[in-house]
């Protein structure tokens, strides 16, 4: 496994004291679009993972995952798990003690499949489900050190976006923390760094309709004045001989890597989930409308040749 080589002198001793080593995917150094994921658990990088994808192979980019929690607080849906890895992960006992580990495995297989870079890993506590994120910001996490940590990520990594999970009312209250955390972390780089465009993905069906959000109420800093989400991808877009093959089969493959997980697995193959949408934060200045449009118009681009063989219809 390599060791972290792109953060100065300097930071290293605060990094290291802050943060695990990264696990590394096999990718290349690129030089396209460079993306920062911040996500509260080992698997919530599923709702970017073809737009991940497609950015790391198609246009040469490179993205990072930060993963705030170890992920243990999943025992509840290790019934499959327990089989397969040989441990009765739905006892709250053995779950929290080994899942940890499990999903930290988890995560690095499945980041291989879509290319991530880095991973870094925060091991703050997975503590329970809930809806509130004042619950997780005032008690749950290390909130100081978890800043301390963004904040070295963000200097050092030069990073063109970032993409977390939207902050809807609906959803678990770490995803929210998670967000709120990413978005103060970007609001407060030093102006003479350039700040990256951040932006709130998640997935959605064909013809049915979006969700609206404006604001979590409480976090003025999540607001979103569109309502609606500006950018998507699609994970349609065909290719392959007679183009049968889509985007949906990597997120398919993606998600079959979270083994302990089951409520994932339920998931696959499903109708739904044809589109990985973004939503366009007001923090990011008005100027950053375009550069995001320009990314996600490539995106739409098949980069794929077209398969034909000799006599074969």
């Amino acid at each position: 496994m390599k060791k972290l080589n792109f953060i100065p002198v300097l930071a290293i001793a605060l990094f290291f004291l802050c943060t695990s080593n990264a696990s590394m995917a096999l990718t290349p150094k690129a030089a396209g679009p460079r993306v920062l994921v911040v996500d509260a658990h080992p698997d919530d990088e599923g709702s970017y993972a073809a737009t991940i994808y497609k950015i790391t192979h198609d246009l040469h980019g490179t993205v990072d995952l930060v993963v705030i929690t170890n992920g243990e607080a999943g025992y509840k849906y290790s019934t499959l798990g327990n089989d397969y890895y040989h441990l009765n992960l739905t006892d709250e006992k053995i779950g929290r003690k080994y899942l940890p580990g499990i999903r930290h495995k988890e995560l690095v297989n499945a980041g291989k499949i879509i290319g991530l870079h880095h991973i870094y890993f925060f091991n703050q506590r997975d503590n329970r489900y809930t809806l509130d994120p004042h619950e997780v910001l005032d008690s749950n996490w290390n909130i100081p050190q978890v800043k301390l940590q963004l904040n070295s990520i963000l200097v050092t990594g030069h990073y063109d976006y970032v993409f977390t999970l939207l902050p809807s009312d609906s959803t678990h209250g770490h995803h929210k923390a998670a967000t709120i955390l990413a978005l103060m972390a970007v609001q407060n780089l030093p102006k003479n760094i350039p700040h990256p465009i951040v932006l709130a993905g998640g997935t959605s069906d064909l013809g049915k309709p979006v969700r609206n959000f404006t604001v979590l109420d409480g976090f003025p800093i999540t607001r979103v004045s569109d309502g609606v989400p500006t950018y998507s991808f699609d994970l349609n877009q065909s290719f392959g001989f007679h183009h049968i093959l889509n985007y949906k089969i990597i997120v398919d493959w993606e998600v079959v890597e979270h083994k302990s997980q089951g409520t994932l697995q339920a998931g696959l193959n499903r109708a739904g989930g044809d589109l990985e949408q973004y939503y366009y934060f007001d923090i990011n200045p008005p100027e950053g409308r375009a550069k995001a449009k320009a990314l996600f118009d490539r995106l739409a681009i098949n980069d794929y040749p077209e398969l034909t063989y000799p006599g074969v219809k």
